[in-house]
């Protein structure tokens, strides 16, 4: 077993790994290099196998999703840390030891999330993790440097090492031994929020979650689920009203979900109004499909919920009377 384990989920993204794979190989010294591999109709497979003979190919025998498709990818890896990064992320030199340091420092960290900063506005931090993820009362995560669309620039003010309560699923690092205790990711999620489902998972074990702002990363972003498709707002309003679900206390349930009923139902005009019926649509299947999930939600929920994590309130009600 190796101490770490880089592990890239690809599906038809031969494109990524042609622009972003040098770097991971040239800055990551003695950390193993995989590719899991969803079943692409491309010629990714090929691609590294004569490109990069160094990197291990791991075959999905069908498209999982990023929750399937790590899940069962990694159950042929063995590595005391698993760092899930997206094809998209472009590392840079010395990424990886100030959190392996990190991790070495403190056995309670399950999981670390370098800063993340946006590959084409490099002096932006990038939407999907940005200085590490937060959630507030209501269950709507956000990111210190990005509160939904506003996202700031990065000027040092996150060049800390700090407890948050989501690390993003672009560039995730995780004892493989609690990624495991856990059953890994939620695979009824296919992609978005199955790692703050993961994180709150992990912390209702007795864990943390860490940031630290020297490593960095940049992130394409967009780069498998372009953020206008209704498939996205479909999967991000179900799987968080699952996540919610899963992991709050009952006490929180019996008002927080009601609540978000009523919002996402506002948020299903304002989409429809912003981004067309479709997305109007997609707010309805995600309320249906949350409901056939129930029973096995339930079923999912472990012996403890804790809900000391939640630093922000009414952050939705905060942003839209910010801007008028």
């Amino acid at each position: 077993m190796s101490q770490l384990a880089i592990v890239i989920l690809n599906w038809n993204g031969q494109n990524w790994l042609q622009k972003f794979l040098p770097d991971v190989v040239k800055y990551s010294p003695g950390a193993d290099i995989f590719v899991i591999d969803n079943a692409s109709t491309d010629n990714s497979v090929s691609f590294i196998n004569e490109s990069f003979p160094m990197v291990k190919v791991v075959q999905n025998e069908k498209n999982f999703g990023f929750a399937g498709g790590y899940n069962e990818g990694l159950k042929n890896i063995s590595a005391d840390i698993y760092c899930l990064l997206n094809s998209d992320v472009e590392v840079t030199e010395n990424w990886l030891q100030p959190v392996l340091d990190l991790f070495n420092r403190d056995a309670k960290i399950a999981a670390i999330q370098p800063k993340i900063l946006d590959y084409n506005r490099r002096s932006y931090f990038e939407y999907a993790g940005a200085a590490g993820g937060m959630i507030d009362n209501l269950g709507y995560p956000y990111c210190r440097g990005r509160k939904f669309e506003n996202i700031e620039t990065d000027n040092g003010q996150y060049n800390d090492e700090t407890q948050i309560f989501w690390a993003s699923g672009c560039c995730l690092f995780v004892r493989s031994e609690v990624f495991w205790a856990a059953n890994g990711f939620d695979e009824r999620f296919f992609a978005h929020q199955e790692e703050i489902d993961l994180c709150w998972r992990l912390q209702n074990n007795g864990h943390k979650i860490f940031y630290t702002g020297n490593s960095t990363v940049y992130h394409v972003g967009g780069g498998t689920l372009n953020k206008q498709r209704p498939q996205k707002t479909f999967l991000n309003m179900r799987n968080n009203l699952t996540m919610l679900l899963k992991n709050l206390p009952v006490a929180q349930i019996l008002w927080i979900i009601p609540a978000r009923m009523i919002l996402d139902g506002f948020a299903a005009f304002y989409f429809m109004i912003n981004q067309g019926p479709s997305h109007f649509l997609a707010v309805l299947r995600a309320h249906f499909s949350f409901y056939a999930q129930i029973p096995g939600t339930l079923k999912l929920r472990g012996e403890k919920q804790i809900s000391r994590y939640f630093q922000t309130k009414w952050l939705i009600f905060k942003h839209f009377a910010g801007k008028h």
